[in-house]
C-alpha cells in the first residue's frame, strides 16, 4: 500500500495511460454513445486488452480455480480479494474508475459492474466449474455482464418488494419468472447475475434468496430496448424479462441454497458497489475543478480575469476542498480493501456523501462557466448529468445514510 494520501509510481503511471487514452479513443466516442448509435461494450473488451486487465485478472482468477479443484482454498475463504490482489494495489482499480469518469462516468459505470460486481461475485462466490465457464470471461471482458437486482416495485425494499422467484422441480433444478429494470448493460450483456425468492409455496417473508447465473441465449430471456435518460446515456440500461426460465443446480451461484444468508451475499455485493462510487465522484469533481482553475485564470471580464473575483475565489476553494475530501475517501477506502476491512457504515455513508459532493460540484463548475458550462461542447453539463445517479443508484442517499446510522447504533432492520 502506498504512502497515505498518495500515489504510488505505478498508480500515477496507470492513471496517466488511461487519461492519454481517454481523450484519443474515448471521447470521440462519446458522441455516438450518448446518441445510442453506438454501444461501448467492444470499446470495453479492447481496452481491457490494451492495458492487460485480461491477463493480470485472468492469471489470479485461474489460480483460484485451481486452489477450489485441489482442496487448498481455506475454508473461510470466498475470494473477495483474488480480483483486488490481482491488480496489486486496490488504489489502482480506483485509479482506472477515476479517469474514466472525468470524461465519461456511465462508460465507467458499465466497465464496473461487468468486470467488478458482476465478474467479482462469480469469482468470490462461485464454484470452480461456474468461475471457469462465466467468471473468467467476465473478469477478463470476453463476455459483459450485468447485475440484476432491482425490479420495477423494488427499489429501496429490494428484498421485501421482490417479486421475482425460482421454483425448485423434481429434478433438483429451478423455474425462475420475473422481471428486472434500471439493469446497466442489460442491452449487450453476455451474462445476467439474477436475485431471485426459492418459492417452494411458503408465504413471501419465509423464503430465502438465491443467485443465479443466467445467459442471455437461454429460452425465456428478452431484454427490452435501451431506456432514455437524464444522463448515463453512454452507458446502456434496459429492462430484463424471465419467462419460465429453466435453469440447474449449476446455474445456482455457490450450488446450494444459502436462504436467508442469500441476502448476504446480495449486500456483499451492494457494498461492493457503493465502494466504487467514490472513485466516479472523484474523477467528476476533479475535472470539475481543473477546468474551472484553467478558466477562472484566462477568461476576462470587467478588464480582469475573472479569478480575482473574489465570489469565483470562494467558489474554486470549495472545488479544491470537495476534491480533497473525496480523494481522501478513495484513498481510506483503498486501504481497507488492502486490509480487508468491511467498514460498512463507513462504506455506506462515504458512498453517499461522495454522490452528494459530485452533483454540488458540477454544478458550481456550471455557474463558474456561465453560458458556455450549459453547453454541450465543454463536457461539464454531461457530467451534471450524469453525476446525479451516483445520489439514485446502489441505494439512494437517503437509505445509505439510513443504513450507516442503523449499523452504527445497532438497529435491526
Amino acid at each position: 500500500m502506498p504512502a497515505m494520501f498518495q500515489l504510488d509510481e505505478q498508480s500515477q503511471m496507470v492513471g496517466s495511460v488511461i487519461r492519454q487514452w481517454c481523450q484519443s479513443t474515448l471521447v470521440p466516442k462519446i458522441p455516438a454513445l450518448e446518441a445510442g448509435t453506438e454501444m461501448p461494450f467492444d470499446l470495453m473488451k479492447k481496452m481491457a486488452k490494451a492495458f492487460g486487465f485480461d491477463a493480470m485478472l485472468g492469471g489470479a482468477v485461474k489460480k483460484r480455480i485451481a486452489k477450489l479443484r485441489t482442496g487448498d482454498a481455506p475454508p473461510d475463504d470466498d475470494g473477495e480479494k483474488t480480483l483486488s490482489k490481482s491488480m496489486g494495489n486496490p488504489m489502482m482499480m480506483h485509479v482506472v474508475v477515476k479517469e474514466l469518469s472525468r470524461v465519461s462516468p456511465g462508460f465507467a459505470m458499465g466497465f464496473g459492474v461487468s468486470i467488478g460486481l458482476v465478474g467479482g461475485a462469480i469469482v468470490s462466490k462461485g464454484t470452480a466449474d461456474q468461475i471457469e465457464k462465466w467468471g473468467l470471461p467476465v473478469s477478463t471482458m470476453q463476455m459483459i455482464g450485468s447485475w440484476c437486482l432491482t425490479e420495477p416495485d423494488a427499489g429501496s425494499d429490494a428484498f421485501g418488494a421482490m417479486r421475482t422467484t425460482a421454483k425448485p422441480t423434481a429434478d433438483g433444478g429451478y423455474v425462475l419468472s420475473g422481471s428486472k429494470t434500471f439493469i446497466t448493460n442489460g442491452p449487450g450483456a453476455d451474462v445476467f447475475l439474477v436475485y431471485a425468492k426459492i418459492d417452494r409455496g411458503e408465504p413471501e417473508a419465509e423464503r430465502g434468496l438465491a443467485t443465479f447465473i443466467i445467459e442471455r441465449t437461454m429460452a425465456g430471456v428478452t431484454v427490452g430496448p435501451p431506456f432514455k435518460k437524464m444522463g448515463m446515456r453512454d452507458s446502456p440500461t434496459s429492462e430484463v424479462f424471465f419467462d419460465e426460465v429453466k435453469l440447474g443446480v449449476e446455474h445456482l451461484l455457490g450450488g446450494k441454497e444459502k436462504g436467508k444468508g442469500g441476502r448476504t451475499d446480495t449486500k456483499d455485493s451492494l457494498g461492493s458497489e457503493r465502494s466504487g462510487v467514490p472513485s466516479m465522484a472523484w474523477g467528476i469533481i476533479e475535472r470539475c475543478y481543473d477546468a474551472s482553475l484553467a478558466y477562472v485564470r484566462e477568461r476576462k471580464q470587467f478588464g480582469r480575469a475573472i479569478g480575482e473575483f473574489q465570489a469565483v475565489q470562494l467558489k474554486i476553494t470549495d472545488l479544491f476542498l470537495k476534491l480533497r475530501t473525496v480523494e481522501n475517501i478513495v484513498f481510506r477506502l483503498a486501504w481497507m480493501q488492502q486490509n480487508s476491512i468491511k467498514d460498512m457504515p463507513y462504506i455506506n455513508a462515504s458512498k453517499a456523501m461522495s454522490a452528494q459532493l459530485a452533483v454540488e460540484a458540477a454544478m458550481t463548475a456550471i455557474q463558474i462557466h456561465g453560458g458556455y458550462g450549459y453547453m454541450e461542447e465543454l463536457g461539464i453539463e454531461k457530467l451534471a448529468r450524469d453525476s446525479k445517479l451516483l445520489e439514485l443508484g446502489a441505494g439512494t442517499t437517503d437509505i445509505n445514510l439510513l443504513a450507516a446510522a442503523r449499523q452504527l447504533i445497532g438497529v435491526t432492520e
